[in-house]
């Protein structure tokens, strides 16, 4: 029962994500946008940890200190700032790099399809930039991702998703 249930949370998510992206013109991303969660190394940890109300991933870690299907997931799909951190000769260690547009746009729709999943009746257009807030001080993720992906958030927050996916295809992607 709990595979049934997350698979119906992880196509409803692909679907909104799908939705967005179509929306501002990521027709390929839209399609292709988190297929690696169907792969047994994702999907089956999922079904086990599987609550509803949050990502398996988290459950996963509490349970074990760390998230296998996390860890599959991050280095496959790019629309996560976690894919874009690199070892630097210059800095001495990991840093985040800028993400292209098109990723962090794809990020933006991701963010407001899962907090429309886990948020239900209580979402509204401000839950993904509080969600975002709420986890921005332990985020290694390059300033200007951060500022972009927040100043986009922002937007959603103020005007709400069509203005907002109106200026992502126009502004953001030069797609007419």
């Amino acid at each position: 029962m709990k595979a049934w249930k997350h698979f119906k949370t992880v196509t409803r998510h692909k679907y909104l994500v799908m939705k967005g992206c179509f929306q501002v013109g990521l027709y390929k991303q839209g399609l292709l946008h988190d297929l690696s969660k169907y792969s047994p190394g994702e999907f089956l940890v999922g079904a086990k940890y599987f609550q509803g109300n949050r990502s398996p991933n988290n459950a996963e870690r509490d349970a074990i200190g760390y998230s296998t299907a996390w860890l599959h997931h991050k280095g496959r799909n790019k629309h996560h700032y976690e894919y874009w951190i690199d070892y630097s000769s210059r800095a001495g260690g990991m840093v985040p790099v800028p993400m292209p547009e098109k990723y962090v746009a794809e990020m933006l729709m991701d963010r407001i399809a899962a907090s429309k999943v886990y948020k239900g009746d209580e979402y509204t257009d401000a839950s993904p930039l509080e969600y975002f807030l709420g986890g921005i001080e332990k985020a290694p993720i390059h300033p200007e991702t951060s500022a972009l992906l927040e100043r986009l958030l922002k937007m959603l927050a103020e005007k709400g998703e069509k203005e907002t996916f109106a200026y992502v295809r126009r502004e953001l992607l030069h797609k007419v």
